[in-house]
């Protein structure tokens, strides 16, 4: 399946290359608004072309040979340092409506890039895919891979621990929206597909390659270290309850453009999601 030209982020591309462009300079140049629209349409062809040149090697493939496909695309990445990764995620996930702050995944509070720390109304480097689900921690490579990595608070993070994703539980304090039990977390709803893409990403992205374990989704809870996460059917749900917005996407593409050069299959094409599992 292709990228349509409506999709959200290409839409945006095109339309920051409008917003360049110099204005009429009075109503007698209306003239000149057919350039504009073709420079516009121009740069979501290119935008599109580009995407679908990405994922060529996967066209037309289901199941494992798409999994195997898409694992063969990622893979090809640069790596962030972890320390890197503070000043990294003020870019990828700065709230739109003030370049000062970032969101926060779990929260969905819009606070200062400065207060990124260890204290208790901090935000620091939330592993969507906790690092202890295959024991790799820090290292560069899992442990600091952007596309799962998000700014959180200090005290929801310490409440989400490593707890697989599931339904159900009790109101987290400082995240509305969001639940936990002693096995699971959910996330608020404005972002549970977003998770749901995330951890999918890292199950096709790392392998058994480059040093570090297997990492698998499963349908269950209290996979404590082994290297998977669930739950797979929950997740599939929210795939589909909560498709890519335009935050989500802005994010996958400067993750592309300006850090790890490799992209998430499942924002660009959520539908991969049941083709694979």
């Amino acid at each position: 399946m292709k990228i349509s030209p409506r999709t959200p982020w290409v839409t945006g591309l095109a339309v920051a290359a409008l917003a360049l462009l110099p204005a009429t300079a009075s109503a007698g140049s209306q003239r000149t608004a057919a350039p504009h629209a073709d420079a516009a349409a121009a740069t979501t062809a290119t935008a599109t072309a580009s995407v679908d040149a990405y994922y060529a090697a996967a066209e037309g493939k289901t199941g494992a040979a798409l999994k195997t496909a898409l694992h063969n695309i990622i893979k090809t990445q640069s790596k962030v340092t972890y320390e890197g990764v503070w000043n990294a995620l003020k870019v990828t996930d700065q709230d739109p409506a003030n370049p000062n702050n970032v969101i926060l995944v779990y929260s969905g509070r819009s606070q200062s890039k400065s207060t990124n720390g260890g204290g208790a109304n901090d935000w620091n480097r939330e592993h969507v895919w906790a690092k202890s689900h295959g024991d790799f921690g820090t290292a560069t490579g899992p442990g600091t891979d952007l596309h799962h990595l998000r700014p959180e608070d200090v005290t929801v993070n310490s409440t989400r621990g490593n707890k697989d994703f599931d339904m159900g539980g009790s109101p987290v304090s400082e995240a509305p929206g969001s639940f936990t039990d002693s096995d699971s977390f959910e996330p608020r709803d404005a972002v549970k597909g977003d998770v749901a893409r995330m951890l999918l990403y890292m199950a096709v992205r790392y392998d058994g390659g480059d040093g570090f374990a297997d990492l698998e989704v499963n349908d269950k809870v209290n996979n404590g270290s082994a290297p998977a996460i669930g739950r797979i059917s929950v997740l599939k749900q929210w795939n589909q309850q909560d498709p890519p917005d335009a935050f989500e996407q802005r994010r996958n593409q400067v993750i592309f453009d300006t850090f790890q050069h490799n992209r998430n299959p499942f924002i660009d094409h959520p539908e991969w999601v049941n083709s694979i599992w």
